[in-house]
């Protein structure tokens, strides 16, 4: 039934094949938006400026491209935040001021990553609890383990050797003059979540999962196995993502607050439908990049932070009833 399913596929490709590919609006509005910044900052055009921009997107992006496998999947992954904190927390204590230690303490954080994910994977797929429930359940977790053993103020530092992939740039580039390591990064961890979403069978398996999961597993989908793998990617990408936002600054307690509903919210900018079955590794990452630059603009403006919340609120409430508007179509025609 796969073989099936995955031919089917090819076959509508081949039927495309003349048609004008469509772009996503996303890439349009980003655009616009860059636009504008231009516009309120002319500095904003040298390398300075958009190399900055892009080592500030990174981690967000990075973020956003793990998300939507779980949101693609038909799920949330509230824990991703927390998992950001307890990243950059975590790695200072075992650290102790040791840059000897960096490469097995990143080896260890990406170990919890693991374990995050696949414990929410397998909570979500065997317990059927909600993944909303069963990820905030694990957010709160993740949010006492890191203030229990930081006990609210971690000690030492991260040392330069850790910090290198989210402070570090490599100097002398043509034309750039320089290229921030985050954002090599960003480009690495895009390419293997974008090759594995849309040139491989799992990404058929996760849309087909997101948009109908009784028909996945009657065609044969492994979906327990899939979901698992969707929560593993989110939490990954969450190490990462707190390996660069440590790099940026420092330790702190709260550095992760936030972190999963601006992933959502990026997915949600970059037209992934949060009831799932819908959304592409390119788009979210375009919808991250999208989200940094309003917030960019807004703080050009001079616009306080409340500002910035509330235009975040008002994306994911007008993505809830887009989606529920567009299924609630679907299922009358």
């Amino acid at each position: 039934m796969i073989q099936e399913t995955v031919g089917s596929a090819k076959t509508r490709g081949v039927a495309s094949i003349g048609r004008l590919p469509k772009i996503n609006p996303v890439f349009f509005v980003l655009a616009a938006l860059l636009v504008a910044i231009t516009f309120s900052n002319p500095n904003f055009i040298e390398p300075t400026g958009y190399m900055n921009f892009l080592k500030r997107a990174a981690p967000l992006a990075i973020l956003a491209a793990g998300q939507i496998y779980v949101i693609v999947s038909g799920g949330f992954d509230l824990s991703a935040g927390s998992l950001i904190t307890l990243t950059v927390v975590g790695s200072s204590m075992l650290l102790d001021n040791s840059a000897d230690a960096t490469w097995w303490v990143i080896a260890v954080m990406y170990a919890v990553g693991l374990a995050v994910g696949v414990v929410n994977g397998l909570v979500v797929s065997y317990l059927r609890v909600p993944s909303l429930i069963a990820t905030l359940g694990m957010m709160i977790t993740l949010n006492g383990a890191a203030f229990m053993w930081s006990s609210g103020s971690p000690r030492g530092y991260l040392p330069e050797t850790f910090r290198f992939f989210g402070r570090a740039s490599l100097q002398g580039i043509p034309l750039i003059q320089f290229l921030p390591v985050a954002l090599l990064v960003l480009l690495v961890v895009g390419f293997i979540l974008f090759w594995l979403m849309h040139r491989t069978n799992l990404g058929r398996m996760l849309h087909a999962l997101g948009d109908n999961p009784r028909a996945a597993q009657m065609s044969g989908v492994p979906i327990e196995r899939v979901r698992i793998i969707a929560f593993v990617a989110s939490s990954l990408s969450a190490v990462t993502a707190g390996i660069l936002l440590g790099g940026f600054a420092g330790v702190s307690t709260d550095v992760g607050v936030g972190y999963e509903l601006q992933a959502i919210t990026a997915c949600v900018i970059g037209g992934a439908q949060l009831l799932g079955g819908r959304g592409s590794v390119p788009a979210s990452i375009a919808g991250a990049l999208t989200l940094t630059a309003i917030f960019t603009l807004l703080n050009f403006i001079g616009l306080p932070k409340p500002t910035r919340d509330v235009v975040q609120g008002l994306i994911l409430i007008a993505a809830v009833v887009l989606a529920t508007y567009r299924r609630n179509r679907a299922g009358g025609t």
